[in-house]
């Protein structure tokens, strides 16, 4: 696995993070925050391929039972998840502006400095555009990486703060 400098500098306050909350069985690796529109596509193919690489992961496809309250299934994983995961796309963006659901998911993840951003299919500077907070965290970018690769980037983080030797 390479990583740019960049990178290594952006992943090692969420390291600090993840040791921080510690190894509790109730506890999720990553909270994947996406857009509705996203569910099916893009937001599924990341959860897929986390998975794949050993990382538990909140994802609300997955994680709310019909007939429950989605909000409060939106809060209880925030509350059991050990770093926030934003996928970043055109219809993440718009339901940004109209202050929808991603909205306060995203609020929570920025006020626990708990959030790594992944644009897929936008750029930074659009990013800025909706969301100055949310641009102004250096993340990863499906630009230079593949969505494969970065699963595979943040399952080596959250092995390494557990204990994990990766190659």
């Amino acid at each position: 696995m390479t990583y740019t400098d960049a990178e290594v500098e952006a992943l090692k306050p969420y390291r600090k993070v993840v040791e921080a909350r510690g190894a509790r069985p109730d506890l999720r690796d990553v909270f994947l925050c996406h857009a509705w529109d996203d569910r099916r596509q893009s937001a599924m193919e990341l959860h897929t391929l986390l998975v794949a690489e050993g990382v538990s992961v909140w994802f609300s496809e997955k994680d709310i039972i019909l007939g429950t309250p989605f909000m409060r299934e939106i809060d209880r994983g925030l509350a059991r998840t050990r770093v926030g995961l934003v996928l970043i796309t055109a219809a993440f963006l718009q339901r940004v502006e109209r202050g929808g659901v991603s909205d306060k998911e995203l609020s929570e993840l920025l006020s626990r400095d708990q959030l790594i951003p992944v644009a897929h299919g936008v750029t930074y500077d659009e990013v800025r555009e909706v969301s100055p907070l949310l641009g102004s965290r250096h993340g990863m970018d499906t630009a230079d990486d593949t969505l494969e690769q970065i699963a595979k980037k943040i399952a080596e983080m959250v092995a390494v703060e557990d204990g994990v030797e990766t190659e």
